[in-house]
């Protein structure tokens, strides 16, 4: 696709859009319309017209079937299934039903923690979504299909991922929650964060919330947060906190001083530790970290040996939810986070943190999050926080953690922190 950021880098779209497009061209060729181009509509409403590389008919049981490939492309980001063919196999039924399946080089899900169950093919929910939209529309009412996602080459280009570490076996994982892949140039990331900050700073707001990906995005939103006041930071929150502690000196612009933090538990561990670049590349100790938390609110030996086994650290605080030291355990990462972003930033004057875990069952929340929450909507006031003992908002199972009204359509351009990657590098930790 040739949309780009910047003057230079490409945009591509995720291996749940090449899927996508592989089983409409797939769908296209048995109702008689074949076609070199399909388009697919995107999570978020938008369509993406895509070429096919190839399709041909199929034998399939007792009935007639189809398989159409589409080749991935990930723009100019550096993303190891560029380049793959994304197949899929489709055989249609005369009742109202869309089956998915994994087939060669999808990977097996094998351990917890995951957003697919241990035994299913590592195809995520959004694509599945997608997958099922798309071809219910192209099919119409009373018939439906088997669709049967492979990746000839996935088992070989699987060992270049994380898949193996967790517990994703036999092929690549189908992933994308946006459908599309924007480079990930860190000068263009960090340069975008800087400018949406200042942008925030001269309309007048004086609070931000920033969230390091798509899930954080999705979870904040739900919390009533305003997406003009949404800043997605990726996997650079030093970067965006060293902006923040420079703002509004020698006169120059507006102060942001109250800070909202909405991430996913994994993702927040690491700043619990001390790191303020998330990438796994560079950062980790999610379990050593919860575990030493766990050890000062009264966990034993085994049950701080089980988190450390823990094959992702949704799974270790799910676990851990229903120990009598679980309360103090959150507690004491959220005021870890809370020292770090105040260490890292002397001028922030409100902190909150909002931990969740995936797709959005927030855990935890810490610090001045009730009266940010208020700020944030009434388009920031500078009053001191509400004489409140915490400042808590409702956690998972209260009425907060239920709300289900959809947010509203995001009209901002995509930016260069709007990623698919960091959607993965989020359910990576």
């Amino acid at each position: 696709m040739e949309e780009r950021q910047g003057k230079n880098l490409r945009y591509g779209f995720t291996t749940g859009t090449a899927a996508t497009a592989a089983a409409l061209a797939a769908v296209r060729w048995l109702l008689g319309r074949p076609c070199r181009t399909v388009t697919v509509e995107l999570p978020e409403g938008r369509r993406l017209p895509l070429p096919v590389a190839g399709v041909h008919s199929l034998e399939k049981g007792n009935g007639e079937g189809a398989e159409a490939w589409v080749i991935k492309d990930g723009g100019d980001d550096p993303d190891v299934t560029s380049g793959l063919a994304i197949v899929a196999s489709v055989q249609l039924l005369d009742e109202e039903r869309i089956e998915i399946r994994g087939g060669e080089g999808v990977g097996v899900v094998t351990k917890k923690g995951l957003p697919v169950p241990v035994g299913e093919p590592a195809i995520n929910p959004g694509p599945r979504a997608m997958l099922v939209r798309n071809l219910a529309a192209e099919l119409g009412p009373g018939r439906g299909a088997v669709v049967t996602v492979s990746v000839p080459e996935g088992r070989a280009v699987a060992a270049r991922t994380y898949n193996p570490r967790l517990g994703v076996e036999g092929g690549i994982s189908i992933l994308g929650t946006r459908g599309i892949v924007v480079p990930m140039s860190e000068e263009a990331l960090v340069a975008t964060i800087f400018t949406e900050l200042d942008v925030l700073a001269a309309s007048g707001r004086t609070a931000c919330c920033l969230v390091p990906g798509n899930y954080g995005e999705a979870t904040a939103r739900k919390l009533g947060v305003p997406a003009e006041a949404l800043v997605k930071t990726s996997n650079f929150l030093g970067y965006s906190l060293e902006k923040l502690s420079h703002m509004g000196e020698e006169g120059k612009g507006g102060r942001i001083d109250h800070l909202l933090l909405v991430g996913q538990v994994g993702k927040l561990l690491k700043v619990a530790g001390g790191s303020l670049h998330t990438s796994s590349r560079y950062s980790d100790g999610r379990l050593e970290t919860l575990a030493s938390c766990a050890v000062l609110a009264g966990a034993s030996r085994e049950e701080v040996a089980a988190i450390l086994e823990a094959n992702t650290a949704d799974e270790a605080v799910n676990a851990l939810l229903e120990k009598p030291w679980a309360a103090e355990t959150l507690d004491r990462v959220g005021r870890r986070i809370v020292a770090v972003l105040q260490r890292s930033c002397k001028t922030l004057r409100c902190i909150g943190v909002v931990l969740f875990i995936l797709p959005d069952r927030i855990v935890h929340t810490s610090g001045e999050v009730a009266h940010l929450l208020a700020t944030l909507r009434q388009n920031v006031s500078s009053e001191p926080p509400p004489e409140e003992p915490d400042g808590r908002v409702p956690c998972a199972g209260e009425t907060a953690a239920k709300k289900t009204t959809k947010p509203a359509d995001d009209a901002r351009r995509p930016c260069a922190t709007e990623t698919d990657e960091n959607t993965e590098e989020e359910t990576k930790g």
